[in-house]
């Protein structure tokens, strides 16, 4: 990787002056911010934990909290003297009465011998996208220099399904966090990906308020020691069990060279160890606190809340006689209903938390437990087939332009969207949260737009004060149809095209992110704030002059804290809607427990991973 704009510093901003002159009121009034930072980017991709990734980093000056400093594996990826804090269970009775549970008991799990052997789910021998190769140019989003790794990381094997043995050990792992990488699993191999949805979710971290679940350490008592016996026990019906085993537990070793570019983020910037996913979930209702710092709820396009088909409406009860065998997957539920399916187990455990929880579950509010089309296609027209109807909820790209403050989200394929291009299809509609607006169609104009637009919005200087960026589904670094190689230099050519402008770079914040960790194992504590999450912890770092030196911050946040950064920046208040999460406050962190906020429920603005002279703002650790 090209590192030669990495340490720029603050040298640039005697160019700052190119940008005076005459500018309109608008223009004055997106420069009037709280910090020297003008404009900021977001970058999300997909479906990692920050264990996942981060589960053998060693920063050179901070601390962090990961799988090897807790004790749980060791710098060669093999089972440190705490591994037990990890290990992972068998449900063996029905807990919870045979309804819908969210935790067991010791006397409902049993440890497993060895772990459910990590399948190949699908990943075939080949790339998948080896053709990309063929296009003029390739694909737009990637610079020439990175479009080989389209065509790397096929499997090699000849079997689509069952135990990926390109994984050392693979059929006798201990019951617990594996390295994924080794002697025949490079770090740009396709992988097989894993179940993140809702109420999966919830049972994998098997949270519970009793002497069993809850420590000091840990006052929500979450153990996250179900991943792989939900994995393997929640299907619809007899024979239908999933093929996402034990790749619940991988992890890169950044010490063996994997996950470089972060790594190198990482040691340069300020990293966060306790960020998290907003909701339990995938990656739909993980990305809508982005825009709106809450869910989208099932709505008859004015505002009010209207109710799904039966046939829509999610029933996570076990059949009769099953462990964990769902009655209906589908994509609805009414967490106001303590009646229905699913939502006393986790009702009765947010009511039973140290601390109030407002669980913003409107009477007759249907939310998402899976992912759901937006209402419009990327260009603005009507979409077809099942989709959450248009949201009257207000965003923060309502704030932003009602302000005068620019902003565009920036996505992968929405030039192709429509057209007959090879990479038609590979925009991610559930991924951008204005979408599900009613007002969308009349956003495309001035807001939508291709990654490439980005990149040229970079080198011209003219980038809007918000941005958010999302690879095409090729290079997002979701497992099995994507691979983090292929994020990683997603991410590094934008970071260097910021870099390359000085005038531009001097007032530039990028945050680099993930929409959710996809199901993957992480050892992090975790706040609830309401009925939907939070969920487990994700990377965050933040890329600027004005976060450099390697720091690590143990703030509380998630993605609705970029929502509250943008705010904070620009002197716009909390001005979203009463319930959205925007709202809280941030955490407190004073105390043995840093990562364990004082006043829960509450959230950070992000503003404690920058430096902007004098004393810090938040309560970070960089010694």
């Amino acid at each position: 990787m090209s590192s030669s704009n990495a340490n720029r510093c603050i040298v640039g901003a005697c160019l700052v002056a190119l940008f005076a002159g005459k500018v309109s009121a608008g223009q004055k009034r997106e420069r009037d911010t709280a910090t020297p930072i003008k404009h900021v980017i977001i970058i999300v991709g997909e479906n990692r934990s920050f264990d996942h990734l981060f589960a053998t980093y060693l920063p050179r000056r901070a601390k962090v909290l990961n799988l090897l400093s807790e004790g749980i594996v060791n710098a060669d990826g093999s089972p440190g003297s705490n591994f037990a804090k990890a290990h992972q269970f068998q449900i063996v009775s029905p807990p919870n009465g045979g309804k819908f549970f969210v935790s067991a008991s010791r006397l409902q799990k049993q440890l497993y011998a060895t772990l459910p052997p990590p399948d190949i789910a699908g990943v075939g021998p080949f790339s998948p996208y080896a053709g990309i190769l063929g296009i003029p140019g390739g694909d737009p989003g990637l610079p020439p220099a990175d479009q080989f790794l389209f065509a790397t990381g096929g499997t090699g094997l000849a079997a689509t399904l069952g135990p990926d043995t390109r994984i050392a050990n693979v059929n006798a792992l201990p019951p617990g966090p594996f390295q994924l990488t080794g002697p025949a699993m490079p770090f740009d191999a396709f992988t097989g990906d894993t179940i993140h949805q809702f109420f999966q979710m919830f049972q994998q971290m098997d949270c519970a308020i009793d002497e069993e679940h809850v420590t000091k350490g840990n006052p929500t008592g979450c153990l996250h020691d179900l991943q792989s016996a939900v994995t393997t026990t929640f299907a619809t019906a007899p024979g239908a069990t999933p093929h996402d085993t034990g790749q619940t537990m991988a992890f890169f070793n950044m010490q063996n060279g994997d996950a470089p570019f972060f790594k190198f983020l990482a040691d340069a910037y300020t990293m966060s160890d306790n960020y998290h996913q907003p909701v339990m979930g995938g990656t739909g209702p993980d990305s809508q606190p982005l825009g709106f710092a809450d869910q989208i709820f099932f709505s008859d396009g004015r505002g009010n809340p209207a109710t799904p088909p039966a046939a829509n409406i999610y029933n996570p009860d076990p059949r009769k006689g099953t462990l964990n065998l769902y009655t209906r997957r589908a994509q609805w539920f009414d967490c106001s209903d303590r009646s229905a399916p699913g939502i006393a187990a986790i009702d009765g455990y947010l009511a039973a938390l140290p601390y109030k929880v407002d669980t913003r579950c409107g009477p007759g509010e249907f939310f998402q437990a899976v992912n759901v089309s937006p209402p419009f296609t990327p260009k603005g027209l009507p979409a077809s087939g099942l989709v959450v109807p248009p949201t009257a909820q207000r965003s923060i790209g309502d704030v932003l332009s009602a302000h005068g403050i620019s902003w565009k989200y920036y996505g992968g394929g929405f030039d192709a969207d429509g057209t007959a291009s090879p990479l038609a299809g590979s925009y991610c509609d559930i991924c951008n949260p204005f979408e599900h607006q009613a007002n969308y169609p009349g956003l495309v104009a001035d807001h939508m737009r291709d990654v490439t637009d980005l990149f040229t919005d970079l080198r011209n200087g003219t980038l809007p004060a918000v941005s958010y960026v999302k690879p095409d589904g090729t290079m997002d670094g979701h497992p099995a149809s994507s691979k983090w190689s292929l994020f990683e230099a997603f991410a590094e050519n934008i970071v260097e095209l910021a870099q390359s402008n000085d005038a531009l770079w001097a007032e530039t914040a990028i945050f680099v992110t993930v929409d959710e960790g996809g199901g993957y194992y992480d050892s992090g504590f975790i706040q609830p704030v309401d009925f939907f999450g939070t969920g487990p912890r994700i990377p965050m770092i933040a890329v600027s002059p004005f976060s450099t030196g390697g720091r690590i911050s143990h703030a509380y946040n998630e993605h609705s804290s970029f929502v509250k950064f943008v705010e904070r920046n620009w002197k716009l208040g909390t001005t979203l809607s009463a319930r959205s999460r925007d709202n809280l406050p941030n955490p407190i962190q004073h105390g043995d427990d840093v990562y364990v906020p004082r006043n829960m429920p509450a959230i950070g603005d992000l503003f404690d991973l920058f430096h902007f002279g004098g004393e810090r703002d938040g309560d970070s650790d960089a010694d």
